[in-house]
Parts: C-alpha cells; structure tokens; sequence
C-alpha cells in the first residue's frame, strides 16, 4: 500500500507522520492556558475512613455522612466570612463525598499560586469546628467507643505522662461523652501547670478536634487551572445518582441517600403524566414533574445571582475603559 501511494503521488510524503505526538520543532507549538477557573473543592468520605466508625471505601450511610454536613458548614462559613466570596455553589457527587464551586468574578481570576495560598489556609483554619465536634461526639458515629478509637485521639496528645493517664483513665468512662469530658478536663489541667515550660501547645485541644472533624480537601483539585470536577446534574456512572445541588444552610437536611437514580426520574415523569392530555403533559417543564424540582430551582436561583454580578463587572469594566 505504501509502494502504490508513493508511486503514484508526485511529492515525496512521509506516511504515518501525522501520529507523531512530539513536533520536530517544539517552539513553533504555542501552549494554551486557561484564563479563568471557577475555584473547586472536592471533599471524599474514604479520606475519614481513619476516623468514621460505621462505614469505609465507597460505602456511605447517615452516620458517617455527619462529616460531609461538618465539612460543608465549616468550608462555606470559611470562604464566606474569610475571604467574602458570596456565589458559592454546593454539588453531591453522586456517590461519596461533595464538590464546591466558588464562581464569584475575583475568584475565578484567581492565579495558581493564589490558589495554593488559599488552599493551604483553609488547610489551617479553625474555623467553627469546635461548634460541630460535640455533636458528632454525642452521635452515632461514637468516636471514642472503644480503645482503638480513643487510642488514635490519645495519639496526639504529645505528654507522655498525661498520655499514659488518659489511657488507664478511659475504660472507666461509660461513653465518648464522659471520655471527652475527661480529656478536656485533664488538658486543661496539664496546661495550666505548664504554661512556661518548653513545648507547652495552648490549642492542644483545637489539634485534636480539627484532627478529627475537619474539612479533608483534595488540595490538588483547588491549586491546579486544569483539574477536572464532574458538572452538576451529570449522573454518577457506578451508582447512577444524579450530582444535584443543595443549600449548604440545609446541609444537614441533604440526604445522599434519597437523591434520585434516572430511573426513578423516568418513573415519577409517567406518574405525573398518566391520565393526562398531550397539550397538559408539555405545559409542565419535565424537570417539574419530577423530585428534581427543588435542586434545579437552587441552581436557577445561583445561575441568576451570579448572571447580575458578572453583568455588573462587565459594565464596571467597560466603564473604565471610557474613562481612559
């Protein structure tokens, strides 16, 4: 075949050069980079599976779900109150865990390095952990119910001595209630005592409760222009649950397990149609007709927001420019 075509074609070719993935000279290549990016954040459930007590891997339930809901207020509050970002998207990925997307004008101009500024902070900050931490103590999810698990907290207390204390102290408490209580309160003791001495840490405490509860992002997700996040309302392909969004001031009314499969969406369209007509089937938009109404409604409402800040910008901008 390659004898027939050079021997019929005039100028010389080089069959098969088009697959060539590296160019003969690299600087007649011109690099593309992305110019803007929404700011994203992708928090997984198997990042606490060191600490949550029911489920591991890809496994979820409501107990363990209680992190998810931490997460989310703690994060949002922080981007809100921190750094005044206002059009804060809040997506299910449809198995695991949750994604945010910050979509304000100022944050989607945010450089990489910028990125990874502020990644690293929300690494760092407090927060409003310590608000949570009791609650999830008190729960189901029981995270000192049993010297394994109260071991792992003990882990982190850095004096020997008081360590040591706490462990033969813990089997007498009857719940993670009491236990808690008793590591506060010998803490506190201990750092009263110490509050001169050489290694003395005042929020050993906080350590221990942003240790356990707080938000474990993917910080690779966030610093780079050119990561990839699944788009809202796309279906999930191992669990077919659709990515919708919720209202992270409900976060703890969001139940992953009740999101609609399309089978279920398919199901409730040809209930809602049944026994009507052709003209009053289309005069319903199909999203309406099905559980999917309230999530969309949210994304409608974001969409609009956001439509006016980046009509405003544009007009700022423009301005600007007639100044000049």
């Amino acid at each position: 075949m390659e004898k027939e075509v050079k021997k019929n074609c005039p100028h010389k070719i080089d069959i098969g050069a088009i697959y060539n993935s590296k160019p003969k000279d690299h600087r007649t290549v011109h690099m593309f980079a992305p110019q803007e990016k929404e700011l994203v954040f992708d928090i997984d459930m198997t990042d606490y599976d060191e600490v949550r007590t029911c489920c591991s891997g890809a496994e979820i339930c409501k107990k363990c779900w209680k992190f998810m809901t931490i997460a989310v207020k703690i994060l949002d509050t922080a981007l809100r109150e921190d750094f005044g970002y206002q059009h804060i998207l809040w997506v299910y990925s449809g198995r695991r865990g949750v994604h945010c997307w910050v979509c304000d004008g100022s944050a989607r101009a945010l450089s990489q390095s910028s990125r990874v500024a502020l990644a690293e902070y929300l690494q760092r900050a407090e927060g409003i952990a310590k608000k949570f931490f009791n609650d999830l103590i008190l729960s189901d999810q029981d995270l000192l119910g049993t010297p394994q698990l109260w071991g792992k907290v003990l882990a982190l207390v850095p004096d020997p001595a008081l360590r040591e204390s706490l462990e033969n102290t813990m089997p007498q408490c009857v719940n993670s209630q009491q236990r808690w209580s008793t590591i506060k309160t010998e803490i506190n003791r201990t750092l009263s005592k110490s509050e001169h001495k050489k290694g003395y840490r005042p929020y050993l405490l906080t350590e221990i409760i942003l240790q356990l509860v707080y938000p474990r992002l993917d910080i690779h997700v966030t610093k780079g222009l050119n990561h990839l996040l699944k788009s809202p309302f796309c279906v999930h392909p191992k669990t077919g649950r659709v990515c919708v969004c919720f209202d992270p001031l409900k976060a703890e009314q969001f139940d992953p397990m009740a999101v609609p499969h399309l089978s279920q969406l398919m199901e409730e369209i040809s209930n809602y149609d049944a026994g009507k007509t052709d003209e009053e089937r289309g005069a319903v938009a199909e999203y309406k007709k099905t559980s999917m109404k309230q999530s969309i409604d949210l994304f409608d409402s974001f969409l609009s927001s956001l439509g006016k800040e980046n009509v405003a910008r544009r007009r700022e901008e423009s301005d600007m420019k007639l100044d000049f």
